[in-house]
């Protein structure tokens, strides 16, 4: 039972955090972030619930970021689809993660405008979920890409009508990143962005 407890504090504290983070003013972003991180940090470091394991948290600090740069704040906009396709990810003893495409987001970035899908995820309940890769896997950041979304675990940085929040100071790494004992599911190809997202959590070095 107290597994189940630990989990659902886990997501409470998840949930908090980014209430916060909607419910901050566009002149106190940063602090917000700041805020954001340093408990997160805390989280990884004394939470039962954390991914990582008893002897990566002896020397745990602090995960990576890039720095905070305001213009990797975005508002997208949502495009209804015709072409619902489910994606279907085995997650060994917790069985199958599925996701299906709802829509489809367009957002100005750098110059450029862009495009990601974005996933509901089925079973009870369900949430947004939105994974996406970028020129970065690999090299500076995790390989199997990064989240955004996740609202069934708390990560929600707001919706509204038909425009989302994309604030890629904000990408995290999945559970997978940090230990091998988590399956997780990566971002199908259609969400590979053609440029480098320069923002959010950087690939975590076990020390």
């Amino acid at each position: 039972m107290t597994d189940y407890l630990a989990l659902a504090d886990w997501r409470r504290a998840m949930a908090e955090m980014y209430f916060a983070v909607r419910n901050t003013p566009k002149a106190g972003q940063l602090f917000a972030w700041q805020d954001w991180r340093a408990r997160r940090n805390n989280l990884f470091k004394h939470h039962q619930q954390s991914p990582l394991e008893e002897k990566q948290k002896v020397n745990f600090q602090a995960l990576p970021y890039f720095d905070f740069e305001p213009d990797w704040r975005v508002v997208g906009n949502l495009k209804g689809v015709t072409n619902r396709e489910t994606y279907r990810v085995s997650l060994g003893e917790d069985g199958q993660f599925r996701f299906t495409r709802v829509a489809r987001i367009q957002f100005p970035v750098k110059n450029t405008i862009a495009e990601l899908s974005l996933y509901w995820i089925e079973g009870y309940g369900g949430g947004l979920f939105l994974p996406f890769r970028d020129a970065t896997n690999g090299i500076t950041t995790f390989g199997g890409g990064r989240y955004l979304f996740d609202t069934i675990k708390g990560a929600d940085l707001g919706t509204k009508d038909d425009t989302i929040v994309l604030d890629f100071n904000y990408a995290y790494n999945p559970s997978c990143a940090y230990h091998p004992r988590w399956v997780c599911p990566s971002s199908p190809p259609e969400n590979k962005l053609p440029f480098a997202v320069t923002a959010g959590e950087m690939m975590f070095q076990d020390m």
